[in-house]
């Protein structure tokens, strides 16, 4: 993927994503922003990462979403929003993840962004650098680079997206936003299960989550 890249890196850091690549529902968008890069700034430069695996949450009618039933709160607000608005939440007190919404204002559909890959050498070592300041992690260097975003906590901490990142549309924001990065055909995408929602009865079994082969 390296090689990839390197071939789009103009491409990437030049051609935004707008507003009608995230105004579908959810399940495409999903597939859609696998190998899209992701922007954002941090204290230490501008990070960008390109997106591995995500997973989709589809809404009312899904038992593994935040908004099943239509539940509209002060957190799943963004969910709500018009597609490209960030939603960020809190698991365990402690971990943000990192969610995009979809489709269009009122139908609470989002894509959680679990996984992603430094997109240039310069992102590596800010995020390698972001990883290594958390006290948690105490593990050697060579160790969390080889996992440096390989889930949505790490992705999170790599690249420095909090709770103050939430609600940003990021199709206008000049601080966190996305861009176009390598393509990815439909034979080099892997079909899973969700993580973390076995209480979603039979929603935990839909294969709402995508990967890209490695």
């Amino acid at each position: 993927m390296k090689m990839e890249k390197m071939q789009m890196a103009d491409k990437a850091e030049n051609r935004r994503l707008g507003r009608e690549f995230f105004t579908v529902d959810g399940l495409t968008l999903a597939r859609n922003l696998l190998g899209k890069v992701m922007v954002h700034e941090t204290p230490y430069g501008t990070v960008r990462a390109i997106i591995t695996e995500t997973e989709s949450y589809m809404g009312i009618e899904d038992k593994g979403s935040h908004t099943y039933g239509g539940r509209r709160t002060e957190r799943t607000e963004p969910m709500f929003h018009i597609g490209g608005t960030s939603y960020v939440y809190l698991i365990y007190g402690m971990y943000s993840c990192m969610n995009v919404a979809a489709d269009v204002v009122d139908n609470p559909q989002a894509v959680l962004i679990r996984m992603a890959e430094p997109f240039d050498e310069e992102s590596e070592r800010i995020m390698l650098r972001l990883r290594m300041e958390k006290k948690r992690a105490r593990q050697q260097e060579s160790s969390v680079r080889k996992h440096l975003a390989d889930g949505p906590g790490k992705l999170c901490i790599a690249m420095n997206i909090t709770r103050a990142d939430n609600d940003i549309d990021m199709v206008e924001s000049d601080t966190f936003y996305w861009t176009e990065g390598i393509e990815v055909m439909p034979e080099e995408i892997l079909e899973g299960k969700r993580i973390g929602i076995d209480y979603a009865e039979e929603a935990a079994d839909y294969l709402w989550r995508f990967t890209i082969k490695r």
